[in-house]
């Protein structure tokens, strides 16, 4: 049997990968809490649903226009005037099945065999996978903990080449939760822009930045800088949406028409049904994801209470998201030796699952959730912190 050199590159998505073995355990039986996948535990709003089970009654269930209908198109325009004063037309937006749909159909579109892309580290698990199936070289630079996980204008500088072609920027970021001040923001874009470099913006989790911290989007660069600068968005996380599946990208007319000709080929339109409730979602009330961002804060800051009593790890702050990224490597050991080894540990010694480091390009650290009720976060993290401890007494002998 013959399988395509493009997919002997790809692994599989180690989150995914944790979930499903804890999904395995839960059907033997076994109560397992699962810190690993990135999915709001609250239910999808209310005016949502209804609007969904509207169209399933009017019989909107046939096929819509590539793109997505015009209806939502213009719904994703007024959101980001509404939000960032960013003047977009319909032919700017890219309705897709989810934001890894959206940012497939992008670099497909943008992207040619043996172009570099600067992928800032800690990085979210399927951009180098992404990009390797396009035939485009990812390009990573790092941030370590004590630097917040934020990547500095000097070192995109000194990564760029004549083959570099596009810059990946995620704020706020899975899987750190760091979010880009304004100032940090505008000094990464600059470079990029004087050097001529296209830049994708993941703004996934955009309505998820905590107090005092604030969103600041590349909006202003899409602006002036139509052909250079794109955004991709979605409304999974900040809407409890994971399972709808709908993303888009904002970008420049020509990079549309490309991606939904690819979409077109592949896919076709998504979800009808899906369509009109993400429709529902971005004109109707936002109030539903103020609460959902104040209680993601609360059990941030809870969870961040015990992990600052371990002395054995370090983990910044995040502004943004729903993640925790700890660096735990004083706590590798012989058996023990990194962070998928640590991951699995958890998952048979406490039946807590968590996604190791090394599948967002830092192995010393761990990414748990706090996508779950606070009494379930309390006591998984302070599980966690008693096996750690246990690990960083061993490791220290």
């Amino acid at each position: 049997m013959q399988i395509s050199d493009r997919l002997s590159q790809i692994k599989p998505s180690l989150t995914l990968a944790m979930n499903a073995k804890a999904l395995e355990l839960k059907d033997k039986g076994i109560m397992v809490t699962s810190l690993a996948i990135g999915e709001p535990d609250f239910p999808t709003p209310k005016h949502i649903c209804e609007a969904a089970k509207t169209a399933i009654d009017a019989g909107f269930c046939r096929y819509t226009a590539v793109p997505g209908i015009v209806e939502l198109r213009k719904a994703v325009c007024s959101y980001f005037r509404n939000q960032y004063d960013l003047e977009t037309e319909v032919e700017n937006v890219l309705i897709s099945a989810g934001g890894k749909h959206a940012l497939y159909n992008y670099f497909s579109t943008v992207l040619n065999p043996g172009d570099e892309v600067i992928v800032p580290a800690p990085y979210w698990v399927s951009y180098p996978d992404m990009l390797k199936l396009v035939g485009a070289t990812p390009v990573f630079i790092s941030a370590t903990a004590e630097e917040n996980f934020k990547i500095r204008p000097d070192q995109v500088a000194k990564a760029i080449t004549p083959k570099t072609k596009l810059l990946i920027l995620n704020s706020p970021s899975n899987p750190t939760g760091a979010v880009y001040t304004e100032e940090e923001l505008q000094a990464i874009m600059d470079v990029a822009i004087n050097a001529g470099l296209m830049v994708i913006a993941d703004e996934m989790y955009d309505q998820l930045v905590f107090e005092p911290a604030q969103m600041f989007s590349v909006s202003p660069y899409v602006a002036r800088y139509p052909e250079q600068v794109s955004i991709l968005g979605g409304l999974s996380k900040s809407f409890a949406m994971t399972g709808w599946r709908v993303g888009y990208l904002v970008s420049h007319p020509d990079i549309i028409r490309k991606a939904s000709a690819m979409q077109g080929h592949t896919t076709s339109n998504i979800c009808s049904i899906s369509q009109k409730a993400a429709l529902a979602a971005l004109t109707g009330p936002m109030d539903c994801i103020a609460k959902m961002r104040v209680a993601f804060q609360r059990r941030r800051d809870l969870a961040l209470k015990i992990i600052s009593g371990w002395p054995f790890a370090v983990c910044p702050r995040p502004d943004g998201a729903f993640y925790l990224f700890i660096d735990v490597h004083k706590c590798y050991t012989p058996k023990v030796s990194g962070s998928l080894a640590l991951s699995q540990y958890l998952l048979e010694k406490l039946h807590v699952a968590t996604t190791p480091g090394v599948a967002f390009g830092d192995d010393n650290c761990i990414r748990i959730s706090y996508a779950v009720s606070d009494e379930v976060l309390q006591d998984a993290v302070f599980r966690i912190g008693e096996v750690l401890a246990e690990l960083a007494d061993e490791a220290s002998m």
